[in-house]
C-alpha cells in the first residue's frame, strides 16, 4: 500500500464537517466526541480566532485518508500506539516475535526430541 499509515489525514469519511476533528481523533487513538468536544471548548475558551485558522490550515494541508487505510480494526488500534510511542511499538514487537520463536522452538523439540517415529522418518528423507 503507497499510503503512510504514520501521517495525519482528513478523515472526510467519518467527520461531520470537513473531517479534520476525525482525522486527529484517528491519528491520536482518541474518540472522536472527545475531540469535538475539546476543540469546542478551546474555540470558546479563549482561542476563538486561532483554532479555526488552525483548523482550516488542516483541512487544507492534510490529505484525505484513504480509503481502506487499515486493513482490520486490530490494525488499526497497532497504527494508532505506533504513532503514540513508537519505541514501545517496537518493543511490542520484537517481544511478540521471541515468544513465537520460543514456542516454535519447543514445539519442534516436542516433535523431533520425543516422537522417535518422526525423527526416524525425517532422517530417512535426508
Amino acid at each position: 500500500m503507497s499510503a503512510s499509515r504514520t501521517k495525519l489525514y482528513v478523515d472526510k469519511q467519518n467527520g461531520k464537517w470537513m473531517g479534520v476533528c476525525a482525522g486527529i481523533a484517528d491519528y491520536t487513538g482518541v474518540d472522536v466526541i472527545w475531540v469535538r468536544v475539546g476543540a469546542a471548548m478551546l474555540t470558546l475558551l479563549g482561542g476563538f480566532p486561532w483554532t479555526l485558522v488552525a483548523y482550516f490550515m488542516i483541512a487544507w494541508m492534510a490529505p484525505a485518508k484513504p480509503y481502506g487505510l487499515y486493513e482490520s480494526a486490530e490494525d488499526e488500534k497497532f497504527w494508532q500506539r505506533v504513532r503514540s510511542n513508537p519505541k514501545r511499538s517496537t518493543a511490542e514487537v520484537r517481544s511478540k516475535f521471541r515468544d513465537i520463536d520460543r514456542r516454535l522452538a519447543e514445539i519442534e523439540s516436542f516433535y523431533v526430541g520425543r516422537n522417535n517415529r518422526l525423527a526416524e522418518e525425517i532422517d530417512r528423507l535426508r
